[in-house]
This record gives structure tokens, C-alpha cells and sequence, in this order.
């Protein structure tokens, strides 16, 4: 099938154009520049750069027209800071924007829609006593975008929500997330400190098969909970040491008060600012320090994911992470592309 993607020359965005173009589809993309140097992109996608915000309903209409299938691998994350209230950047951005497209995907003829989402949606839905979107704007905006997207499934338009989680590998060029990770761990000399908990995970190559099996199987309307590999905190930060070349660094796991402490001067920081958070700092600390699991037979089996060295997408995180510390690489920041 014809896929159009917003956000194709990103991280996630690129991969699930390898994906897609290997099993046969033919994908073209609207995405923001600039292109990272170094960054490959599959020779067959035919790239536009421009935002797709500045154009008018029926530009973006003859975009769509032609294709069978969209995704949406952009919109904004939960790391940015902005004066309150920062729920209307999210709106903005991550609802509205994908709200107007898929109308006009819709009316363009498209059938199939995928949206790259966040496992705190099902968080959001499987563990209510938290009340994740009462206290994280980031998350009730997520909430939001999910609930909006699936209102539009109908017998003839098909739309999956990804609830992607924490996602391991690298673009050339473009800044893992996970440079802050990194400095935090160099500046615990001696041991790492951290609290309890862990999380769900998936290399960025699943994440294209998560993309592609959702435009070939899904019908309806439907979320899918995306992980594959549970690892605690611990066996996370272990990886991640080995890489930093400290495979016997201790790791100390410190209770969730001490966790909440830090936080609580964060959120000091944040309110002298007059800057607001996509997740409070200390209400986050329920979810941080608990185990945000997630089985593969939730999503990842029917979406035809399969088995990847996790451990070698951790390390190239790590790496290039460290490369962009002590400045041996030139990259752009990353987006929610």
C-alpha cells in the first residue's frame, strides 16, 4: 500500500520506513528539517521537509490523497518545560494537530492509521488509584489524544494507537533521550543511586514492527500496550554501566522518600521559574518507583514483533550518549518525531 508518514525522518519515524518499505509498501513523508548528518534514510522514501501545522487543510488534503495508510510519528514528549499551564502546549501539539489530520485523512480516502503513542496511557487506564491524569499534564494529554484518535475508527478507517515505552537504539546524528540518564550515572562516582522499580522496554527496530503490523492488522479501533523486554531498575542501570566502562559499579537502590526529596527541589526549581512540567516531579515518584511492566502478549505478539539484542540498542544509546558528553559528535536535539 501508498503510507504517508509525518515524522518519517526520526528516529521511530525512519525505522518504520525500513520496515514498511521491506515488506513491499511504497512511503513518503512530511517531516521537519534539518536532516542529521550521517542519518540514513531508506534511499526509496520520497521526503518533503516542512511543518505540517503551516499548511492549510487543503494542501495537507492532496498529501494524503493517493494513500491507504498514515502515521503519525511526531508531536512533542514529556521532557519539555514550559509557563503554566503547559496542558495547552500538549493539546496543541500532540491532540489538536493530529485531530485536523486524521479529518482530513479520513476524507482523503485513507483506511489505516497508526499513531505513535505512550505507555503511560495504559498505565493511565490499568493502574486508575494513581490518578495519572489529574497530576501529569503530559499523560492527561496522551489520555486525550488516545481517546480522540480511536473516535475516529469506522468500518473502512482503521486507527492504532502505539503505547510505546522506553525505546533503545540510535539515528545517526540525532541525540538519544537518554544523554540526561548518562549524565546523571558520570556524576555518581562511586556508586549509582536509584530507586526501586523498573520498566518495560523495546529496541527502535521493534518499533517499526510494531508500525507495520498495525497497518496490516489492525481493524477497528485499538491501543495497543507495546513491550517486550521487563527489566528493573537494577538490570537496566547495569547495561548501561557496562557500556560506560564500569561493569562492576555498585548500585544501591534508595527508598522512595529520598527519591520524592529530589524531586521536591525539582519542583522547588520549576515553580521559582514560573515553568511547568509535563510530569510532577514528586507525584511521578508513584509510578517511578513501581515496576511499569508490560507482556509482549499485550501487543507485541499480534503486532508480529520479534525477538532483538535489547542489549546492543541499549549500548549504542549509551555510546553515543557518551560520545555527545565529551563532544566527539555533532547531532541535532531529538523531537517527537
Amino acid at each position: 500500500m501508498n503510507i504517508f508518514m509525518i515524522g518519517g525522518t526520526g528516529l521511530l519515524g525512519s525505522q518504520a520506513a525500513y520496515e514498511l518499505i521491506q515488506r513491499g509498501h511504497k512511503v513518503s513523508t512530511l517531516a521537519l528539517p534539518p536532516l542529521p548528518a550521517g542519518a540514513a534514510l531508506p534511499k526509496e522514501m520520497n521526503v518533503t521537509y516542512g511543518n505540517f501545522m503551516e499548511l492549510g487543510d487543503d494542501e495537507l488534503l492532496q498529501i494524503l490523497s493517493g494513500n491507504e495508510g498514515f502515521v503519525f510519528a511526531a508531536g512533542i514528549d514529556e521532557r519539555l518545560t514550559a509557563p503554566a499551564p503547559i496542558y495547552d502546549m500538549f493539546q496543541k501539539f500532540n491532540t489538536h494537530a493530529l485531530e485536523r489530520v486524521l479529518r482530513l485523512a479520513k476524507q482523503a480516502g485513507v483506511k489505516h492509521s497508526v499513531i505513535c503513542g505512550s505507555y503511560f496511557t495504559y498505565f493511565a487506564k490499568s493502574r486508575p488509584q494513581l490518578e495519572l491524569t489529574k497530576h501529569h499534564p503530559y499523560i492527561r494529554s496522551r489520555v486525550d489524544q488516545e481517546k480522540m484518535a480511536l473516535s475516529f475508527a469506522e468500518p473502512g478507517f482503521d486507527v492504532a494507537v502505539l503505547e510505546l515505552p522506553y525505546i533503545f537504539g540510535t539515528q545517526p546524528g540525532r541525540k538519544p533521550v537518554w544523554v540526561f540518564l548518562v549524565e546523571q550515572l558520570l556524576k555518581m562516582k562511586k556508586k549509582t543511586l536509584y530507586p526501586r522499580g523498573g520498566t518495560t522496554m523495546v529496541t527502535v527496530k521493534q518499533v517499526g514492527q510494531a508500525v507495520a503490523g498495525a497497518l496490516e492488522k489492525n481493524r477497528g479501533g485499538n491501543a495497543y500496550p507495546i513491550g517486550y523486554y521487563n527489566m528493573t531498575w537494577r538490570e537496566m542501570l547495569g547495561i548501561f554501566h557496562k557500556y560506560m566502562g564500569e561493569p562492576g559499579k555498585k548500585i544501591v537502590t534508595i527508598p522512595t522518600f529520598l527519591y520524592k526529596l529530589s524531586a521536591r527541589s525539582t519542583l522547588k526549581e520549576h515553580v521559582k521559574a514560573n515553568l511547568d512540567s509535563g510530569l510532577h516531579p514528586v507525584e511521578f515518584a508513584k509510578l517511578q518507583c513501581s515496576n511499569q511492566f508490560i507482556d509482549k502478549s499485550l501487543g507485541c505478539d499480534f503486532l508480529g514483533v520479534t525477538e532483538d539484542d535489547i542489549d546492543a540498542a541499549i549500548g549504542q544509546s549509551v555510546t553515543l550518549s557518551l560520545d555527545i558528553i565529551r563532544n566527539k559528535a555533532d547531532v541535532v536535539d531529538m523531537r517527537g518525531e
